[in-house]
């Protein structure tokens, strides 16, 4: 690993989370959020991103370790599942188990598909940043 991969890296996870997770909770899905009353009103957008870039600095420096030497095809699915499930269980189960909102079943499935669609996009960029 060299340092210009890990930052790519860490690129690769922030740039597209950042609009993705601002325009699904905030905009395109709004409604939807709004409905199941689990969000504050005022969302505080710069705790979101500091989130983000500890997440994105901590899976950059992982990616190597878990998956040297793995194809990027390889290391695209690799991420995938293991960075995948590891948010699912940070991210979707523990705020479904111990915050109010009007559906548990709505929300996981929003959350659940948002984090499918989240390491769908940056697993592969992820394997291209640490590629050679």
């Amino acid at each position: 690993m060299t340092w210009s991969q890990y930052w790519l890296a860490v690129a690769a996870y922030l740039v597209p989370t950042f609009p993705l997770g601002y325009f699904w909770h905030l905009s395109v899905f709004k409604s939807r959020y709004d409905a199941l009353e689990v969000f504050r009103k005022d969302v505080l957008v710069p705790m979101g991103l500091a989130s983000m870039v500890l997440q994105a600095l901590i899976f950059a420096w992982a990616y190597p370790r878990l998956f040297p030497g793995w194809s990027w095809f390889e290391g695209s699915i690799g991420a995938f599942v293991v960075f995948g499930l590891l948010s699912f269980s940070f991210l979707v189960l523990p705020v479904a188990a111990k915050y109010r909102m009007t559906s548990v079943r709505s929300f996981m499935t929003l959350e659940t598909v948002f984090v499918v669609v989240q390491f769908a996009v940056i697993s592969p960029l992820m394997a291209l940043a640490y590629s050679s």
